[in-house]
């Protein structure tokens, strides 16, 4: 790998990605791959941080404060735009206090000390519960698990879903989480932020108090010491040197995620596969939108109607650039002769390359019954080379070595094999029954993992 470049899955983006599971309902796939479906994730964190309508009574033992719906709307609206959700509690705290300290020293009431009010507010229980229910600490999967279990809530984050829509993304686990909802979990985590992040900034600031505190004394100390108040310690006088004392960079602080971004350029494989709400994860993490995009209409699985230009223009692109790929250097010509009616028949304008080779060895049609003697046959005049059975998950009739591999179509797509044999390609799809352009483009791509030959089984 080239230094300096990170290469993952779509899905291990999230932590969430490695245990969720495909969906199993295609109209609940549909509704969440959407783009306009991330955006319900703004509405659903603004809900969190909708300011107080009452005033409150702040009593302490420095002094009584009134907090206006006007003191709350400002604090709320103080934090830089950008800021997460969970990272920005800490801004509106020092706009609420410095402007209730503020409005106080304005009054008639002197006799509190700004530093002690600050520190009396900041710490008054009532005050404190108030602020934390108005713009609650949240984690990314809370947020999203909620669309999935509280109607209301998905109604009001998402007001374009049909009725039926809102009932069909209800389920009874809501952070079962499954692949469709893996880039809403990703906008979530990216708006709300780490919400370790106040609690860890008020630990850090803690600590910094006292390690100046300490550093004070010793400085005190030293000055005591000091006959006649030049050099080394007239420059301990100075605040900044002091400041420079405390060791900041070794205070607690989170690791940062590496594949969060931003990054300078992106290279996506398999592009044909992914939904409008995955382009969303890659586009956040690359502001530039520069990118390498590798893909085949003719392989998408859940069909690909659009040209390429369309898509990525769609999905947020500009400018575009495309090439196609015109020379087919690995698979025979005798394969691609059958292979590229197959595909046509569900994409007619397929870009199906011309193949540079042949091999002489025509496409096998046999019957089941003799899958065992080809792959024995195979084995003993080819030294070398993998052979790779492609079926249902119903059809693995072979038990896998190091020279045989057994694989579904699903997981094939990338592949290449020397000889490839089809279990029965007509039953291709997602459940074992043919299913249009799902199980057509099984099918060709199946049969375009071979390098060498292919061998088609049927039983009949």
């Amino acid at each position: 790998m080239i230094p300096g470049t990170t290469r993952t899955l779509l899905r291990d983006l999230v932590p969430e990605g490695a245990a969720a599971a495909a969906e199993a309902d295609p109209e609940v796939a549909r509704v969440k791959s959407s783009a306009e479906m991330v955006t319900a994730i703004e509405p659903a964190v603004r809900l969190y941080e909708e300011p107080p309508s009452e005033g409150l009574l702040v009593q302490t033992d420095e002094a009584d404060v009134w907090v206006s719906p006007g003191d709350w709307a400002e604090a709320f609206d103080a934090p830089e735009p950008g800021t997460p959700h969970n990272e920005a509690l800490d801004q509106v705290w020092d706009a609420l206090l410095s402007d209730l300290v503020d409005e106080h020293e304005e009054g008639d009431d002197r006799e509190a000390s700004p530093d002690r009010l600050r520190r009396a507010l900041r710490h008054n229980e009532e005050l404190v519960t108030t602020l934390n229910r108005a713009w609650t600490l949240i984690e990314p999967t809370d947020l999203v698990g909620d669309l999935w279990s509280v109607p209301a809530y998905l109604r009001r984050c998402a007001p374009w879903l049909t009725a039926d829509e809102v009932r069909k993304l209800q389920r009874d686990d809501a952070q079962a989480w499954t692949v469709a909802d893996l880039p809403l979990l990703d906008a979530a985590r990216q708006r709300l932020g780490d919400p370790e992040a106040s609690r860890r900034h008020q630990r850090r600031a803690a600590i910094v108090a006292a390690d100046r505190a300490y550093m004070d004394r010793v400085v005190e100390d030293l000055l005591a010491a000091d006959d006649d108040g030049e050099g080394l310690a007239q420059a301990l006088r100075q605040q900044d040197l002091r400041d420079a004392l405390v060791d900041e960079a070794a205070l607690p602080s989170a690791d940062p995620d590496r594949l969060a971004g931003p990054f300078a350029h992106i290279v996506v494989d398999e592009a044909q596969e992914l939904t409008d709400a995955e382009w969303q994860m890659l586009l956040r993490r690359c502001p530039s939108r520069s990118f390498t995009i590798v893909g085949d209409r003719s392989q998408a699985r859940h069909g690909f109607t659009e040209s390429w230009q369309e898509r990525l223009e769609r999905v947020g692109f500009d400018p575009i650039e495309i090439a196609s790929l015109s020379i087919n250097y690995r698979t025979p010509a005798e394969i691609m002769a059958e292979a590229e009616p197959v595909i046509r028949a569900v994409f007619p304008d397929a870009n199906v390359p011309t193949s540079v080779r042949t091999t002489g060895v025509p496409v096998g049609h046999r019957k089941m019954s003799e899958l065992g003697a080809i792959l024995d046959a195979w084995l003993e005049t080819n030294p070398e080379g993998i052979a790779c059975v492609i079926g249902t998950r119903d059809g693995r009739t072979v038990t896998p070595s190091s020279r045989v591999r057994t694989l579904t179509p699903e997981d094939v797509k990338g592949l290449e094999f020397d000889l490839v044999v089809l279990i029965d390609p007509d039953t291709f799809g997602s459940d074992g029954r043919e299913r249009g352009i799902e199980g057509t483009v099984d099918r060709y791509v199946s049969m375009t993992r071979a390098t060498q030959q292919l061998v088609l089984l049927t039983n009949g």
